[in-house]
């Protein structure tokens, strides 16, 4: 019995030991398949494994899958005595009672981290990335468009364009790899039927359900998206893209209708018949090309009415002249009247005649006649110099006590108080070198009646 009772004993004290030695050596060695930052420290105690660590070498190479895109200056991780407490936890946190053969890995910061992998080689890497990029092919979004007035949507096309901040972001999960393997990540094209689609569609409907009120002078006209918009798309920051080839042909057609610039004008003459005579300078057109995009831009915001903005003319002011008028044909009831024949002005303010006179015009036989057309005043000027050429006078200046100037060649009305000459034949063999010579005691009061931009009708 007594033998007995000392081989258990003996037993016991084995398992003790035993236990304890066990328990001494899981308490100060890592398991065998523990690694840090990738390094193996199985079997090694926390100074052992911070030693490996501070002298293993990184190789700085960088993959991504198979392909290695980047091959870095090798460096060291930059551990130092006082990460020891660091690795310690980690040596405590992979305890286990017995012996595992279990993979794990953990990741530690050193406290003092090299800047090399974190900041130098992560530039270089992105700049790496980018520039492979180029060559690669980038994913085709699905889109919705309008064609021809349908909607559609077109396909999406995936590309091997990688997404590079996925994959900065993965390569920040490896900065203290040796090697830095990333898995592929590929930029992802707009689906068919994701929300993106989803929204331009929308968008798209809505553009089409527009309707502008378009006023031009006293006329308003009803724009349709869906009669003048045909093709258009919505880009990713939800901004329109519109054809506006059916606007643009709208806008025209509309000009073309409307606008006076070098059209033939009705005129009731003084004697009450009506006459045809051509807009010259005096008239308005619509600049096309700036309303159509006035237009779109309109239809873009969703506004409901516009007026006309873009109206040119020509000649002394490029703001189309004429355009406030709608009555007397377009030519109002403030202007200027000269018959060539009748060798006689009448100036109209509001309706009523204000002065009437003589006048002698430019001299017919040399084609130096004073030009027919609706022209303007383009400016006055009292008193003036004229200065210029005419028949038989290739260089004069004369001065005049009242000037108002009608024709971008520089015909206008003045007095002429060199001339003897008054009588209602005179302008065939002895006229002005072209203006509209009104003598001096009638001159005063047509200046003063006279209105800067108001037409003047010669026929």
């Amino acid at each position: 019995m007594r033998k007995r009772n000392i081989i258990i004993s003996s037993v016991i004290a084995i398992i003790i030991i035993g236990t304890g030695i066990l328990y001494y050596h899981q308490a100060t060695r890592f398991n065998a398949n523990i690694k840090i930052n990738d390094t193996k420290v199985g079997g090694l105690t926390a100074e052992q494994a911070l030693k490996k660590l501070k002298g293993t070498v990184l190789k700085n190479e960088v993959y991504v899958g198979q392909k290695k895109i980047f091959n870095g200056k090798d460096s060291k991780m930059g551990f130092t005595k006082n990460d020891l407490t660091s690795v310690e936890k980690i040596l405590k946190k992979q305890q286990t009672f017995l012996p595992s053969s279990r993979e794990k890995s953990y990741l530690l910061v050193p406290k003092k981290q090299d800047q090399y992998r974190s900041t130098t080689m992560k530039k270089e890497v992105k700049a790496k990335l980018l520039s492979l990029n180029k060559s690669l092919e980038a994913p085709v979004d699905a889109e919705a468009h309008l064609e021809q007035g349908d909607m559609t949507v077109s396909k999406s096309k995936n590309g091997t364009k990688w997404d590079v901040a996925k994959l900065l972001k993965d390569y920040q999960r490896h900065k203290y790899s040796s090697e830095i393997h990333l898995k592929p990540v590929y930029i992802q094209p707009v689906r068919e039927n994701s929300q993106i689609v989803k929204q331009e569609k929308k968008l798209l409907q809505k553009l089409l359900q527009q309707t502008i009120a378009y006023q031009l002078q006293n006329k308003v006209y009803s724009l349709k998206a869906s009669e003048l918009i045909k093709n258009a798309s919505v880009s990713k920051n939800m901004k329109y893209t519109i054809d506006t080839t059916e606007l643009k042909a709208k806008i025209a057609e509309i000009n073309k209708s409307q606008s006076t610039l070098g059209k033939d004008y009705t005129f009731k003459t003084h004697s009450g018949s009506l006459i045809k005579v051509k807009g010259e300078t005096f008239g308005w057109a619509i600049d096309v090309d700036k309303e159509t995009e006035m237009l779109k831009k309109a239809f873009e915001k969703g506004k409901r009415s516009v007026e006309a903005e873009h109206i040119y003319g020509i000649g002394w002011t490029t703001r189309g002249t004429g355009y406030n008028t709608t009555t007397n044909y377009g030519i109002g009831d403030t202007y200027a009247e000269v018959s060539i024949k009748e060798q006689r002005i009448w100036i109209y303010k509001n309706g009523k005649l204000q002065v009437t006179s003589n006048v002698v015009t430019g001299r017919h036989n040399t084609h130096e006649d004073t030009p027919p057309g609706v022209w303007y005043i383009m400016y006055k000027e009292s008193p003036s110099i004229l200065e210029g050429s005419e028949v038989g006078n290739l260089n004069y200046s004369v001065k005049v006590k009242f000037w108002a100037q009608f024709t971008n060649g520089g015909v206008g009305f003045h007095d002429a108080s060199w001339r003897s000459n008054w009588a209602s034949n005179a302008y065939l063999e002895h006229g002005s070198g072209g203006c509209v010579n009104t003598p001096l005691n009638s001159m005063k009061s047509v200046y003063a009646s006279l209105t800067q931009y108001e037409p003047v009708v010669v026929y």
